[in-house]
């Protein structure tokens, strides 16, 4: 009997989305980062996330509290990995990176998650996403580059560099943890619950560097990060996990330059050049490639 597969092509738009809501935040980071330490902007997103939520969610969590304590440990390292480590790596990154820099790295996601699913899933990836991958690596490199690989050769380590390249490695186990684990539990509860371990996490870190007040230098940032990349992008992002997997998922991940480059075109008025066009094509070529699946081979038509 043959199984049909059905492609659910609009779960496509889902990282999409996400990618888009993160790339402004990017900017809305690097901006910023002159006027709130980066324990105290993390930690407000995530209060204002957490406050947005409280009135529809605290009743549903009650209600699925023994459902929340099954998955009690499993919650913990999802927000560890994906809350903490990456989004508090990322915001110390702006201090010492550049915005573009930023969006860059955050595009190596793919390559990390396809190592990270080798190692926890034993997932092979397949030849098309081999290749896609491969393809739109060359393109991140070629906008690297600016065009020029030679210019690679030239290019000098920078701290705030290194510390992204950390970052999008932990959210690289993120992603192939909601894999593995497929937690069954209703995604805004789980992200309601993930926040409330942020929150917690960020304590000592308070008591430690101290929290910087609101004001009106900061406080639309604030509230940006609280609503779109804190609640609307990762809901996105988890529906996307659970529909295409980690690895298709992350390639989207190859975006982030190119939206991030056009955020800076038109709001910090950056040059926008042909080594991004290019790149940027090339890009979104090995992301389409990327998506297409081997065809599984019934065994009642290969014998015949």
């Amino acid at each position: 009997m043959n199984t049909k597969t059905t492609t659910i092509w609009w779960a496509f738009s889902l990282p999409i989305l996400a990618v888009l809501i993160w790339s402004m935040n990017i900017a809305v980071t690097r901006y910023v980062a002159d006027y709130i330490t980066p324990v105290s902007i993390s930690f407000y997103r995530w209060l204002v996330a957490f406050i947005i939520l409280t009135p529809f969610m605290a009743k549903k969590v009650w209600q699925n509290r023994h459902l929340i304590q099954q998955h009690f440990w499993q919650f913990a390292i999802l927000s560890a990995f994906g809350m903490v480590l990456y989004q508090g790596l990322a915001y110390s990154a702006a201090h010492h990176t550049s915005a573009t820099n930023m969006g860059i790295i955050n595009a190596f996601i793919p390559v990390f998650t396809i190592f990270v699913s080798m190692f926890i899933l034993r997932e092979i990836p397949n030849r098309f996403a081999v290749i896609g991958s491969i393809l739109s690596f060359f393109g991140l490199i070629y906008v690297m580059a600016q065009g020029d690989f030679a210019s690679l050769l030239g290019l000098s380590g920078h701290s705030g560099d290194f510390v992204m390249i950390l970052a999008v490695f932990f959210y690289a186990f993120y992603g192939v943890f909601l894999k593995k684990w497929q937690l069954k539990v209703p995604l805004l509860i789980s992200l309601y619950v993930q926040i409330g371990f942020a929150l917690v996490y960020h304590l000592p870190f308070i008591f430690w560097f101290g929290l910087q007040g609101i004001d009106a230098n900061n406080v639309a940032s604030v509230l940006y990060a609280g609503m779109f990349p804190s609640l609307v992008a990762p809901f996105f992002w988890m529906l996307a996990v659970q529909y295409l997997g980690p690895n298709r998922t992350s390639i989207f991940m190859n975006l982030m330059p190119v939206f991030t480059a056009i955020i800076a075109f038109f709001w910090l008025n950056e040059a926008w050049t042909i080594y991004h066009s290019i790149g940027g094509v090339i890009i979104l070529l090995g992301i389409v490639l990327a998506q297409k699946k081997t065809a599984v081979v019934n065994p009642m038509q290969s014998a015949k």
